[in-house]
């Protein structure tokens, strides 16, 4: 039976998902050279054209329909079949819209790891192919209805494994594959990201915007206008605010000014580790899954290992996205209780040790999947095509060499 108010509010959670992209796309374009800002802007807003497309045509039924313990089945491909269906309490084209959301804005945080040093057009392909090949398997291990990694008990509200810790190695992967940036474009004085950020106004823009969508993203996965959705609202305020006010006194503990572009990335921190465990655990633990999450971060930030010297991820989105995401899956084993959710699981501090074993499960098998996935895929490009831009074309700036415009006259 549908209801009209849970309906409202999925379509609603849709239209914030989908402002989360944008966001991502300004919250990227400030931390960059003022030389990369379209490229950057670009490479975030084509997942909006490309994405939904393939969705629609096989994503969808991939991901949701019944399959196997490893994929779905293309019984729903083109959405045939789904015209007056129902999913749960809403129509199955409003859950089609929101899922596909999500979608989109996975391949754009990849992004983030290689601005100023991709081609545009292999990245377009790129997506495309991650996307079938690597997001859609792992979306219906964890969410769909025969999936093997929720059949064995594994949980995530909203996303932290299927977006955050899938874009966030396949992120480390592209890095890796596409080498470092030329030293000319780097500035040991930033810690942050090694790139001064060109206008820290748009990363604050970018930031609200991430945040504002992110009651989308969590709230909006109770699919539900309902108590859970109210707790997954109240505990993702809760995690952002824990996670900025931890960055802001580790950053007073070191003597190191509390700047714009570090509050803007301890909340995005505090926001992916909350992600899989919104829905799951009480406001109290929301705080401390913040915490916990902003302290990892911060230090492998600051103190990076030393293999991760020698990887330019270049808006740490490995770290914000991956490690923060691995925090909240983790944490979500730990913290996670019934006695706010009955559909989800105790956790470990409640005498279930099983979910948190099932959590790092999930989380090993996602990490290996996009690692491997996302290797694969840029090794093919590159014996096709290729994919990093001539040396002289970087010191020139990826927007004039890809798009030929400029951001500022």
């Amino acid at each position: 039976m549908v209801n009209s108010g849970d309906t409202a509010w999925v379509l609603i959670s849709t239209a914030l998902v989908l402002l989360m992209t944008p966001g991502v796309a300004f919250f990227y374009s400030g931390l960059v050279s003022n030389r990369s800002a379209v490229n950057t802007i670009s490479m975030c807003f084509i997942c909006c054209a490309v994405i939904p497309i393939l969705w629609v045509l096989i994503g969808f039924s991939l991901v949701f329909s019944p399959g196997n313990h490893f994929i779905g089945s293309f019984h729903w491909a083109g959405l045939t079949g789904l015209e007056k269906a129902t999913h749960d309490t809403i129509p199955t084209y409003a859950f089609i819209a929101f899922q596909m959301m999500f979608a989109v804005i996975a391949p754009a945080l990849i992004a983030g790891a290689i601005v100023g040093r991709a081609k545009f057009k292999p990245f377009v392909i790129f997506i495309a192919l991650w996307s079938l090949f690597v997001y859609v398997p792992v979306a219906h291990w964890v969410w769909g209805p025969d999936g093997w990694i929720a059949a064995l008990g594994a949980i995530d509200f909203a996303g932290g494994t299927v977006v955050h810790i899938n874009a966030g190695f396949a992120a480390l992967t592209a890095a890796i594959v596409l080498g470092p940036r030329l030293p000319a474009h780097k500035d040991s004085s930033d810690f942050l990201s090694g790139e001064v950020p060109h206008n820290i106004p748009f990363v604050i823009l970018g930031a609200s915007l991430l945040w504002f969508g992110w009651y989308g993203f969590n709230a909006g996965s109770a699919l539900a206008a309902n108590e859970i959705a109210c707790l997954a609202f109240v505990t993702t305020t809760l995690a952002a605010s824990a996670s900025i006010f931890t960055w802001t006194l580790l950053n007073w503990i070191r003597g190191v000014p509390a700047s714009a572009v570090g509050t803007a990335t301890s909340a995005v921190v505090g926001l992916v580790s909350i992600t899989p465990a919104a829905g799951y655990v009480t406001p109290m633990s929301s705080l401390l899954i913040g915490m916990i999450g902003a302290i990892i971060c911060y230090f492998f930030v600051v103190h990076r290992l030393k293999i991760l010297r020698k990887i330019d991820d270049t808006l740490d989105v490995f770290i914000c996205h991956g490690i923060a995401g691995v925090t909240g899956a983790l944490m979500t084993g730990i913290l996670a209780t019934k006695a706010v959710n009955k559909t989800g699981a105790d956790g470990l501090i409640y005498g279930n040790f099983h979910l948190f074993l099932m959590q790092l499960v999930a989380v090993i098998a996602v990490i290996a999947t996009s690692t491997i996935g996302a290797a694969v895929i840029l090794y093919l490009l590159k014996r096709f095509m290729e994919i990093r831009p001539k040396p002289e074309e970087e010191q020139l700036g990826m927007d004039l060499i890809e798009h030929a415009e400029s951001a500022y006259k």
